[in-house]
């Protein structure tokens, strides 16, 4: 008897080995992406703070863009590892189906059917948890270097009336 099949004889440990599984999914995700968006982003503030001190503003400009590509992988990965939890606990056969969902629930767009088996009915929540708070972290971190790029803009174009 597998461990899938003992939790099935009890419905309340179901529940409890879903939000287990979802819990610590979720604590994986957002380590991961609070680790990877700390690092490209502190990256680009030393980055860019010794390109405005050189006047080297289309440098800044480019790890302006290369970052973002980077935060936006990020969270594609996390789709990804999302979809690899999905087929690891055979909660749907097809990578594809397992792509989508998790997709759909990170970005909380919703527009995938709840597949999941029964039992893992809730599990969507907690990739659509993860999502918001990594979603949200990103926009915050974009925030921040907007103001460095916007002020890099300025500074190449401050003796000009126009941008």
């Amino acid at each position: 008897m597998n461990i899938i099949t003992a939790f099935s004889n009890f419905p309340f440990l179901l529940l409890f080995r879903d939000a287990a599984w979802g819990i610590f999914f979720l604590i994986c995700i957002l380590i991961f992406h609070g680790s990877a968006i700390n690092h490209v982003y502190m990256r680009f503030e030393r980055l860019t703070r010794q390109n405005l001190k050189s006047n080297q503003y289309n440098r800044v400009f480019y790890h302006f863009y290369a970052t973002f590509v980077f935060l936006a992988m990020f969270h594609l990965l996390e789709i990804l590892f999302w979809a690899c939890v999905i087929i690891g606990i055979d909660l749907m056969p097809e990578a594809i189906d397992a792509i989508l969902f998790a997709g759909s629930c990170y970005t909380t767009v919703g527009f995938e059917a709840d597949n999941l088996k029964d039992g893992w009915k809730t599990f969507a929540f907690f990739i659509s948890f993860s999502g918001l708070f990594s979603l949200a972290w990103t926009t915050s971190i974009m925030i921040g270097m907007t103001t460095t790029y916007k002020n890099a803009w300025d500074q190449k174009y401050r003796h000009t009336n126009s941008y």
